[in-house]
């Protein structure tokens, strides 16, 4: 059997955002003002922005609280008392980010003090660039305008004096040096720069403790306060916050780990002084997105480049980063798969310059997981629903959707990337199905309430028109490749219900139903059709015009499918149905009346075949090629007997008798 190129997955593209769908009814429910929310939100940043001081420290408890509690969780589950959890869990993380924080500081300020040694081969090497461009006279050009420029800059102002004065006499100036000894003093200039930070880190160590300890007390109080009359919602709330914000904190410290450990071995061997200190400031800069890692090569690089004479061992660090990045980003990361935070990479950054403003270096390392927090409220609560929508990465319209929005914007090159992304997981029928044929649903539909003119739904039909024609290579793939028997039955098993009969020998003709729109579909079809192997040829609903249809190409048809995308048109496919039973007797005349989910009464099955007196009735693209492709005899065609026949000669003498005329034979009186 002729095999479709691609697998199925319903979930492909699928939006899991669990946001409400675009409602089709004429009349738009109306929208809460979001007047009051923003007022809301302007005046939280304020009150954050004013009291960062007190809100800083809190902030990052909180942070803490979520990466200690699987922790606390897990040794409560082993059996430990809850004091001894807490306590031991929350002196050995700040026991730990102590020493690595005075490492940090004792390896800095070695290398402040080594820097001069590094002094000659700066300079030496400035020197050989300055050389290499002085052939071509740039560098050195430039350094004459620099130069000039500063000296103008730095001329003093001529003094304007109206007489000549003489200058006054210089006398020697008396100084006295006293250093009284004043041990008080002096251990306060030592302490007062000590005493912000050792009191912000107390504050945040007695903060942890207390939210560990009593964190289902806060929970419980959380609810009752926020979301007592909906505890299903705020529960589930506060369960994702915790598992994305614990999730993304674990998972980044062990892909920052398995980077700065490498580094820091890496640059040892490479003999970059202090190997050590760049691999844990590594550790630590990569929790910063985007400028964290760029802030942690730069400063070994530019060590690589004063260390060494030469410029190897500058190449080789380069190479050593560069290693580094590619194996984390495409091997590690995706390994460690709850490193997601849910966030799109624009809000990752635009978060990290919010952030930053508001409480500097420090709301820039926090920035991520507070933005996944906002993440969170906006997915739970409606009020704040705009967050999701604007900071999340999940899809905010479904496939059909965005397909419909890219047709209805002129742009078949866009539409034809969306379709050949989904194509990468789908088969081209199920790509028909589910999202093109229900993106021209949502078309057809307005264009019924009159929200889409007859000129644009012209020019959406040109664009789907292109858009299936430049799916026309893959659909040739597909009809050309053939796998073997148990790779096809497993394929099968995954198709669900997207296997469809072979076409050998078969001849179908697909027409459009009653406008452009439905031409595209029929297109559609012909190409499902022509996969399978049968000889298909489609045509525009002009071709069904009374003045048209005896000039069909119908010699030899096994079936004629005729499509709508209005449901509303069974009266007019009632006499298109008759009209192709009289021209082509030997063939099997079908209507496909479009929709995405099957409803009652509609199946082939039911009354509406009998009346419109077609050989099959489908709804759905599988459903239409597998009557397509039948081998059923076409039923005849019945012609009612009309029950004003002899009751004509009757209407005629009246209609003669109003105009003063009689009928033949007859006088008139």
């Amino acid at each position: 059997m002729l095999r479709f190129a691609r697998k199925a997955n319903d979930n492909r593209g699928v939006s899991t955002s669990g946001l409400p769908q675009i409602s089709l009814a004429p009349a738009a429910r109306a929208q809460p003002s979001r007047l009051p929310t923003l007022a809301a939100t302007a005046l939280t940043v304020a009150v954050l922005y004013f009291a960062h001081e007190v809100f800083l420290p809190l902030a990052l408890a909180i942070l803490l609280t979520f990466a200690l509690a699987p922790v606390v969780s897990r040794l409560r589950r082993a059996g430990c008392p809850r004091s001894v959890a807490v306590i031991g869990t929350v002196t050995m993380a700040f026991l730990f980010l102590s020493a690595f924080s005075v490492i940090v500081a004792m390896q800095i300020s070695e290398v402040a003090q080594n820097l001069p040694t590094y002094q000659y081969n700066i300079v030496e090497k400035v020197r050989t660039l300055k050389e290499a461009g002085s052939e071509n006279q740039v560098l050195e050009r430039l350094s004459r305008v620099v130069e000039r420029i500063g000296a103008e800059i730095s001329r003093p102002k001529p003094e304007a004096r109206v007489s000549p004065e003489p200058e006054p006499e210089r006398r020697p100036v008396l100084v006295e040096i006293f250093s009284p000894e004043r041990p008080i003093e002096t251990l306060k200039n030592i302490v007062n720069p000590l005493l912000g930070p050792l009191a912000t880190t107390g504050l945040v160590i007695v903060v942890v403790i207390f939210m560990l300890f009593e964190r289902e007390e806060l929970r419980d109080r959380f609810i009752r306060l926020v979301g007592y009359g909906d505890m299903h919602r705020t529960t589930e709330a506060l369960q994702d916050a915790g598992v994305r914000v614990g999730r993304y904190l674990l998972m980044q410290l062990v892909v920052n780990i398995t980077y700065g450990v490498p580094l820091a071995i890496g640059l040892w061997l490479l003999g970059i002084p202090y190997a050590t200190l760049w691999g844990m400031l590594a550790i630590v800069l990569r929790f910063v997105p985007y400028i964290g890692p760029v802030i942690a090569a730069a400063l070994p690089l530019f060590l690589a480049f004063a260390a060494a004479p030469g410029w190897s061992l500058l190449v080789w660090t380069g190479a050593l980063f560069i290693v580094l990045e590619l194996l984390s980003n495409n091997v590690v990361e995706p390994l460690l798969y709850g490193s997601r935070t849910g966030l799109s990479p624009l809000a990752i950054i635009v978060s990290a310059i919010f952030w930053t403003w508001l409480w500097g270096p420090a709301g820039l390392v926090m920035s991520t997981p507070l933005t996944v927090c906002l993440v969170v409220l906006g997915r739970h609560v409606p009020q704040f629903e705009f967050l999701e929508i604007l900071l999340g990465n999940e899809p905010v319209l479904d496939p059909k959707e965005r397909l419909y929005q890219r047709l209805l914007a002129g742009d078949p090159e866009e539409a034809t990337d969306i379709a050949e992304e989904m194509l990468e997981e789908k088969y081209l029928v199920e790509f028909y199905d589910t999202v093109a044929i229900p993106a021209l649903l949502l078309a057809e539909r307005d264009r019924a309430r009159g929200a889409l003119t007859d000129t644009q739904a012209v020019q959406l039909a040109e664009s789907a028109g292109t858009l299936v024609a430049n799916l026309e290579e893959i659909a040739g793939e597909e009809e050309g490749e053939e796998e073997d028997p148990a790779a096809e039955a497993a394929d099968r098993d995954e198709a669900d219900g997207y296997d469809l009969p072979l076409g050998e020998g078969r001849s179908v003709l697909c027409i459009g139903g009653r406008s452009e729109l439905d031409d595209v579909t029929a297109t559609m079809l012909s190409q499902i059709i022509w996969i399978q192997g049968a000889e298909v040829a489609s045509a525009g609903h002009e071709a069904l015009k009374p003045g048209n249809i005896r000039s069909l190409a119908v010699e030899g048809r096994n079936a004629i499918v005729v499509a709508f995308l209005d449901r509303d048109s069974t009266r007019h496919a009632k006499f298109i149905v008759r009209r192709l039973k009289r021209v082509a007797p030997q063939a099997r005349i079908g209507v496909v009346l479009w929709q995405e989910s099957r409803q009652p009464g509609i199946e082939a099955g039911a009354r509406l075949p009998d009346e419109l007196q077609a050989d099959f009735l489908a709804s759905a693209m599988v459903e239409a090629v597998r009557e397509a492709l039948s081998d059923e005899a076409p039923r005849p065609l019945k012609l009612g007997h009309p029950k004003i026949g002899r009751r004509t000669p009757a209407r005629r003498g009246r209609r003669n008798e109003k105009k003063g005329k009689t009928p033949a034979g007859e006088t008139a009186g």
